[in-house]
């Protein structure tokens, strides 16, 4: 959507972003009452923030199983708010955010396993950890049996991007960015369709791909939109 990202406040007459509050209310003196000034700029992301020390504290007292609910709650919570359009600047797909997607396939998983293995348990504890900070674990540290989780963790991230980034270019045409992205959301719907059955250097393929696409975007580099598509020509 197209919002003032500046705001100003009625009762005390200062100014602040709401681009970075996320909040109508002034930060200065706690009125409500404001209005927004300047330009419009496309917006889609919050201020939203993500803190996971109750949920680490919550497995330490008990299990992965008993702070599942909460801890799904809070992600998914998290996940809504994410957006990657910021005053009209996209943003690129960070690893806090491709953390956050897998830990919450993870832990249902888990959560939702009779008999979970030690290996699954360890993972999604190491997820927990470093969530947070964006820490992503590398393609050899999944378990086999987590594999899947990840491919569906980031092709679900990656069609969220999409569709922001399908926004960005509603207000900044690029045709070769265009026709690019209609090839991952080819991959995208095929990912999902296998509910991430995929080798785990096709989902990291997947992440590059993307990654590309915003570096040819923010730098105008024409050799990362090439690279993109090669990544994502060796993936059908």
């Amino acid at each position: 959507m197209e919002i003032r990202g500046e705001r100003e406040c009625k009762s005390c007459g200062r100014q602040w972003s709401y681009f970075e509050t996320g909040s109508v209310s002034c930060p200065y003196c706690g009125s409500m009452k404001s209005v927004g000034v300047g330009d419009r700029k496309q917006h889609t992301s919050s201020a939203a923030t993500l803190d996971l020390s109750p949920h680490r504290a919550a497995v330490s007292d008990t299990s992965i199983r008993d702070a599942a609910p909460e801890l799904k709650a809070d992600l998914r919570d998290y996940i809504r708010k994410i957006g990657f359009i910021h005053g009209g600047d996209l943003r690129p797909l960070s690893d806090e955010v491709l953390v956050v997607y897998e830990l919450l396939h993870a832990v249902d998983i888990v959560a939702r396993s009779n008999r979970p293995t030690d290996d699954e348990q360890f993972y999604v504890l190491e997820l927990l950890r470093g969530a947070d900070d964006g820490d992503r674990l590398a393609p050899g540290d999944v378990p086999d049996s987590m594999t899947d989780a990840r491919g569906l963790a980031y092709a679900e991230a990656v069609d969220d991007y999409r569709r922001d980034l399908s926004t960005w270019l509603d207000e900044n045409p690029d045709p070769e960015v265009r026709k690019t992205l209609g090839s991952l959301s080819n991959y995208v719907k095929r990912a999902e369709a296998l509910e991430g059955a995929m080798p785990l250097d096709e989902s990291e393929t997947l992440v590059l791909a993307v990654r590309d696409i915003h570096t040819s975007i923010v730098d105008d580099d024409l050799d990362a939109l090439a690279s993109a598509r090669d990544r994502l020509a060796s993936l059908l």
